[in-house]
């Protein structure tokens, strides 16, 4: 992962709203992208996840079909390893690797996938297992049924998260190595009608922050990685008081020290900064930004955790922000353009 100097970025995009596909960029010492060009073999990679190694990059295909796919990211621009697999479900929105598979929360179907990596290529198989989810929550056009928005391996590799929009809830899954078997270890519930959305793990280890998309809060909890608990101990706003018009939380990042949150807002098109006490229990809200362009999708905190990347879909831009490092306030530094951009990772 880029620290330091120069190196690379991968972008999502949405191809049926005009976007390029997947974005190759350069990252110069100062943190700015210049695009090197797109690779359109995948129909909406908007969520991205890059192999440990550094030499793979895996993608979803958001669309109804559903599907997911693996590049090699060693030449300037991403080459496709092998076919686009079918994920067994419908908009998969996100995916990420846990012991030996890449695993994806597939949205209208409600339902997470689990696909081996295979050890020659690091390309993908076909789904071992398909874990659907159950259930819905109070708002009757977006929790009419589950849906899975975001997988996410806990830091010891035990267990995988996967949180519903759809039926305001985290489940904690045990996920089997050996055979890709997916099992609901716990479910956790959160509160009714705030349609949890991402999550992120303190690096501590010791509490998870549940991004909600229905309402704009993120849900403070405790995780124990021995029993696979995760316990709900608080919220914090995401937007001061008196704010008016609709808001739809997207991403979510935290620094690598632990001290700051940061939350990017659509409809407000800004990025909450929450500062985070050393419990871990207590982020509290402390300014509002503007994300540079509009409908912020996603953002990611470089791991220096000196800058901020937001991936703006409905202006078209990847803005980068620096970032204060005693007060965690960013501040605008340059963008590049993007059509229907949703997501940044580096590799």
């Amino acid at each position: 992962m880029v620290t330091t100097g120069t190196g690379r970025a991968f972008i999502g995009s949405f191809t049926s709203a005009g976007g390029p596909g997947l974005v190759a960029a350069s990252v110069d010492a100062a943190g700015a992208l210049s695009v090197l060009g797109a690779v359109d073999t995948l129909p909406n990679p908007s969520f991205l996840a890059p192999d440990p190694g550094g030499s793979v990059l895996y993608a979803v295909s958001e669309t109804g079909e559903g599907a997911a796919a693996a590049f090699g990211i060693e030449a300037p621009l991403p080459r496709l390893i092998g076919a686009l697999v079918a994920v067994g479900g419908a908009d998969p929105t996100h995916l990420a690797l846990a012991g030996g598979h890449v695993v994806t929360a597939n949205y209208s179907s409600g339902s997470v996938s689990v696909l081996p990596v295979r050890p020659s290529d690091r390309g993908l198989d076909a789904p071992v297992s398909v874990l659907r989810h159950e259930g819905r929550g109070p708002d009757p056009e977006r929790q009419e049924g589950p849906h899975a928005h975001q997988v996410k391996p806990d830091p010891t590799g035990r267990w995988v998260l996967s949180v519903d929009l759809g039926t305001d809830s985290v489940r904690v899954c045990a996920l089997d190595g050996d055979t890709g078997a997916l099992t609901v270890h716990a479910e956790t519930a959160l509160r009714p009608g705030s349609g949890p959305r991402h999550l992120v793990f303190h690096p501590a280890g010791t509490h998870v922050y549940v991004l909600n998309e229905l309402e704009p809060t993120l849900t403070v909890c405790r995780w124990d990685a021995g029993t696979g608990t995760l316990e709900p101990v608080g919220r914090a706003a995401l937007l001061p008081g008196g704010t008016v018009g609709e808001s739809f939380g997207s991403g979510v990042a935290v620094a690598p020290g632990g001290g700051f949150v940061w939350a990017a807002n659509r409809g407000q098109d800004s990025i909450s900064v929450l500062a985070v006490d050393e419990s871990g229990e207590k982020p509290v809200l402390t300014a509002t930004v503007d994300c540079g362009g509009r409908w912020p999708r996603d953002l990611v905190v470089d791991p220096g955790g000196r800058r901020l990347y937001v991936a703006n879909e409905h202006s078209g831009d990847v803005t980068w922000f620096d970032i204060d490092p005693r007060t965690g306030i960013p501040s605008r530094a340059g963008s590049v353009e993007v059509a229907a951009a949703s997501c940044v990772v580096f590799a």
